[in-house]
């Protein structure tokens, strides 16, 4: 990992915040959700991907993580029992973001809330692009039920073109904006190379927790999980998979590295602590994934 080790100062505060927060909408008090989140600490993982924000923000990005948390285990839940049964959840997260429409249940009337928050900090254009991608992330998740109850082994392409949108890292690019003094302009963020690493940096986030995840994936008979992939694509040892998937992280960040060196001088301020906020997911889903509750059994793949 090149990029060094930050944990946010107000990290203390922001656990609290989300266990208060996920407790006014009731979602602690369901099956599951109070043990799973002291297991998966998202403020942790809001701090140390976000290190230098104010604590106001910090807490939105908590909170959107835990909400992430709790909608994802929610939907691999339900897509086991067929992805048509997604339909309903997935039909009205869509339509509180998209067409602002009330919410029905209680995780919906979580995101219409995480959303009310995005709009009172961010601009509308930042708000915009928050909703758009919290859409392909929504999306995604029925991409990856779909995939679960096909018969078919997923190919390695596939794989990595449905872990892309269930990452569910996009979505937060538009706090990382929000953080800055001032908005980066649209010709920096709609720039090819800055787009460029976008995607490189939602990628190797996702696939270094891929990694950590794997063992608990493998024995829940899951698919989208880059290192399973790689076994199922040379039919090898998960451990030879891990490397694998080890290899191609590496190749990911080795690639924005040198292309954050290129296109550093040209950007303003602005444009430069953005692109620090996608470092942020990367370094800080490295050291999370690593320490982490949720990924204990990692060690487990030395005898896979």
């Amino acid at each position: 990992m090149p990029f060094p080790f930050l944990r946010n100062r107000h990290e203390p505060g922001a656990a609290a915040g989300v266990d208060t927060w996920l407790a006014s909408w009731g979602l602690t008090g369901e099956p599951g959700v109070a043990a799973m989140i002291a297991r998966t600490r998202p403020a942790q993982l809001a701090s140390y991907n976000s290190p230098t924000t104010d604590p106001a923000l910090l807490q939105i990005v908590a909170n959107q993580i835990a909400y992430q948390f709790v909608f994802d285990d929610r939907a691999e839940e339900v897509g086991r029992r067929g992805p048509d049964r997604l339909l309903p959840m997935l039909c009205e997260s869509i339509g509180i973001l998209r067409d602002g429409r009330p919410p029905s249940t209680a995780l919906g009337a979580a995101l219409a809330d995480l959303h009310r928050q995005v709009r009172d900090r961010c601009t509308p254009a930042q708000t915009a692009r928050w909703a758009w991608a919290g859409r392909e992330y929504v999306h995604g998740l029925l991409y990856e039920a779909v995939a679960q109850a096909h018969c078919s082994p997923v190919r390695l392409g596939l794989c990595n073109s449905i872990r892309s949108l269930t990452a569910g890292v996009e979505p937060f690019y538009p706090l990382c904006e929000a953080a800055q003094e001032r908005e980066p302009a649209d010709d920096e963020l709609h720039h090819p190379a800055v787009r460029r690493l976008a995607r490189l940096s939602a990628d190797a986030a996702v696939w270094i927790a891929d990694l950590f995840s794997a063992v608990k994936e493998q024995r829940a008979g899951e698919m989208i999980n880059l290192a399973l992939a790689h076994q199922r694509a040379h039919r090898c040892s998960l451990r030879m998979a891990v490397m694998l998937a080890i290899e191609q992280i590496n190749d990911t960040i080795e690639e924005f590295e040198k292309l954050h060196a290129e296109i550093r001088p040209e950007l303003s301020p602005g444009g430069v602590g953005y692109v620090e906020g996608m470092i942020g997911w990367i370094r800080g889903c490295y050291h999370w994934s690593r320490t982490v509750p949720r990924y204990e059994d990692a060690a487990a793949v030395s005898a896979c």
